[in-house]
Order: structure tokens, then sequence, then C-alpha cells
């Protein structure tokens, strides 16, 4: 069984729960997020996959993931990187941490790389992601506001944030 860490408003570690008893008790966790752009001023989104059990089929960040046991955030969001879209010796830079209250309860650690490569270039795991797609910001504004439920509540956060 997978174990996650458990953290504080403050984002200091408490312990580690199995995942499904974070979700039931509404305990607070890590994730990271690999915010993708390139030169044109382009985001690369991931549709998650329908098998997913938080926003299954929605457009979110090119890659994300929970912290596990044993894990900080840096080296979470490599693994993801390399699982999700088959990404090795990426730079990234480190940026903001968000501290998300809704449905669950997270910080998020992003990550911010800037890659000038088709679609092709990517391999993608089919478990965890349906599609990608480059999106022009200014499309994005546009299509999060017409169809807001196609997309993660962050996305137009990450958008004003990126």
């Amino acid at each position: 069984m997978v174990k996650i860490p458990v953290v504080d408003e403050e984002d200091n570690f408490l312990r580690n729960v199995e995942r499904e008893e974070v979700d039931k008790l509404k305990l607070r966790y890590r994730v990271s997020a690999l915010w993708i752009k390139n030169s044109k001023n382009q985001v690369l989104l991931a549709k998650r996959a329908l098998t997913k059990k938080h926003d299954p089929g929605k457009w979110g960040p090119a890659v994300a993931g929970t912290v596990e046991e044993n894990e900080e955030y840096e080296i979470n969001i490599v693994k993801e990187a390399r699982e999700e879209l088959g990404l090795i010796n990426i730079k990234m830079e480190k940026g903001p941490k968000i501290k998300n209250d809704g449905a669950h309860h997270y910080f998020t650690q992003w990550f911010i790389a800037t890659l000038d490569k088709p679609i092709s270039y990517f391999k993608i795991d089919k478990k965890e992601v349906m599609e990608i797609k480059w999106f022009d910001k200014s499309q994005l504004e546009k299509e999060t506001k017409e169809n807001p439920e196609q997309f993660l509540k962050s996305v137009p956060e990450c958008l004003r944030l990126f």
C-alpha cells in the first residue's frame, strides 16, 4: 500500500499515511507539478486519464503527482516527468509553492521548464494521461472561461502565475 506524507498548515512533515486514509480524513498532503512552456508562448497541458480518482478527463498541468513516502518535491517531479511524459534530464526551475484548500487539502510545489519539442517527442503513459496538447496562452484563457468544466480549477490561476 502506498503511503504519502501528511503535513501541517506550514508544510511541515507530520507522518506517513495510506493514500485512502488521507482522502477519507481530509488530511493535507504534498503535490509536485510541472508547468511546461515553449518559446512560442504556448503551454503544454495534459488531459488526465479517465481512470484517475481526482478530476478524470480534465486538462491540467503537463505533469503532476502526489509526493510519496521518502520523497521530496524535487525527487517526485523528476520521477513523474519520466513516468508520465518520458522526460529525462530536463532543466527545471523551482517555482512558487501554493496552498490549496478545496475538495482536497494540499501544497503544490511548482516547477517550470521551457521545451521546444513537438507533441511526438513526448512518450505519454496512457494510465496517467489521455492526451497532451500545446495551447496558445490566449486560446487557453478563452477556453478556460468558456468551458471551465474541461479544466482543473487551478489552470486559470496557473495562467496568471506563469
